[in-house]
């Protein structure tokens, strides 16, 4: 008898999960509401080969599944100081409610490399998340994908990217890099006159990088 209840509590086991599977799987990622993944440029020139690069890959992002939509801020002529204890307002303020927005699901990062390190404004962003601290962790738990672009092939994108991860870090966000052979992340090369579309394995690894938030993004908001 004892035998013939554990098989029954078995089944029924196995029954609720099968059921739960299924209730997933009909009211899975379509079922929940929109995701925003917010694009940042982070480079002084607007609208060059940074913004291109988030650009191409938002596009990778909202190809993952109908809840992604996506966003691109070129922060290109902005006047965005660092952190300061006593804040004096500049354009900061006006990015705060596209970050602090319910439906953000994630955050791709980009910078051109400067002396093999992230630009003095992609810096001073990151600095000026303070807000996005407390009283809470605004941007805790949700994926941070960051791309770097360099003069050369070899010209400190990776360290731009670590250093982007690092900073974000500090938020509570979590780094994501892009599927092989864009393990890190997005790393391109400007060698054409800021026309990015003559590095197609550049841009393959920032479209990758972008596939691999959207995902994140999607499975960590359930």
């Amino acid at each position: 008898m004892r035998r013939t209840g554990t098989a029954a509590l078995a089944a029924a086991a196995t029954t609720t999960l099968a059921a739960t599977a299924a209730a997933r799987a009909a009211n899975g990622p379509a079922a929940v509401g929109p995701l925003k993944i917010l694009g940042i440029a982070c480079s002084p020139r607007r609208g060059k080969t940074t913004a291109a690069a988030v650009a191409a890959a938002l596009e990778a992002a909202r190809a993952v599944h109908p809840r992604i939509a996506t966003e691109l801020i070129d922060l290109g002529g902005l006047r965005i100081a660092g952190w300061e204890p006593t804040q004096t307002p500049d354009d900061f303020e006006t990015l705060l409610p596209a970050l602090k927005d319910p439906l953000l699901g994630g955050l791709i990062l980009g910078s051109p490399c400067y002396f093999r390190s992230l630009s003095a404004l992609c810096k001073a962003f990151i600095e000026r998340c303070m807000p996005l601290r407390e009283p809470v962790m605004v941007l805790a738990d949700k994926p941070i994908g960051a791309l770097a672009v360099a003069g050369n092939r070899n010209g400190g994108q990776e360290l731009v990217i670590q250093q982007i991860h690092a900073g974000m870090i500090s938020y509570g966000m979590i780094p994501v890099g892009g599927k092989p052979p864009a393990m890190l992340g997005g790393t391109l090369w400007n060698h054409s006159g800021d026309d990015l579309s003559k590095d197609e394995d550049g841009l393959k690894t920032a479209r990758l990088l972008g596939t691999h938030v959207a995902e994140v993004a999607i499975r960590t908001s359930r």
